[in-house]
């Protein structure tokens, strides 16, 4: 197993750690006072064999009405150099570019490291730290990662947060359950739009379930 979606719709301790005081007062300070969670995924790396993830932004895979958007990292065991740590490439998030997660004219979830050289895979930062420990990206911040290679399995709870009044551009059906994820201040009907760049990920990707299959199209891979 590679991922969890939306673990905090089967367990409600991962809804609750995300309405935590601590982490409500990060995400009000970079999202304003009205905040909603987008999205949850539970990531585990396996010991020995745990899936690299090639890069990618996550603006690619839901674009909003504007980019008030960011993934928030807990760290459920240890991240070390050995065990698939997240890279993150500094300074991406502010180059206003969705790069190319395409391949073969289908969304792929990636970025072709030999067709997007203005990008400086080299200066990727690794974020490491202890159990407990959190991390914050915008959500156009270039990152992936590599694969598990220690004794020890690696997990990642992940939060898609975004501020209330940034509106995903598809997959929105239902507005109770919409307003039933915001986790600070109020919700809105009245989007916010800015002047962000936007790539829409379509065609679809041939192969569906998860960023995992997606990637699997790419050709040129960055993590071997």
């Amino acid at each position: 197993m590679r991922r969890i979606k939306t673990p905090h719709k089967w367990h409600s301790i991962f809804w609750e750690l995300i309405q935590t005081k601590n982490m409500v007062n990060c995400l009000t300070c970079l999202l304003g006072a009205d905040v909603r969670l987008h999205g949850s995924k539970l990531n585990l790396k396996s010991a020995h064999d745990g899936s690299a993830v090639e890069w990618h932004q996550d603006w690619a895979f839901y674009p909003h009405s504007n980019d008030h958007v960011l993934a928030v990292g807990l760290m459920l065991d240890d991240m070390t150099m050995d065990n698939g740590p997240l890279m993150l490439v500094p300074g991406s998030h502010r180059v206003e570019k969705v790069w190319d997660h395409h391949q073969d004219g289908h969304f792929c979830g990636a970025i072709s490291p030999s067709l997007n050289q203005d990008l400086d895979f080299d200066s990727a930062v690794p974020c490491i730290g202890k159990a407990g420990d959190c991390s914050f990206h915008h959500v156009r911040l270039v990152h992936g990662s590599a694969q598990n290679v220690s004794k020890d399995s690696r997990r990642l709870m992940l939060y898609e947060c975004a501020a209330a009044d940034a509106w995903p551009y598809f997959r929105f059906s239902d507005l109770e359950e919409f307003n039933s994820r915001m986790i600070a201040g109020r919700p809105t009907v009245e989007p916010r739009a800015t002047n962000v760049p936007v790539r829409m990920p379509f065609p679809p990707a041939k192969k569906q379930g998860s960023i995992y299959e997606s990637q699997t199209m790419l050709t040129d891979r960055f993590f071997k």
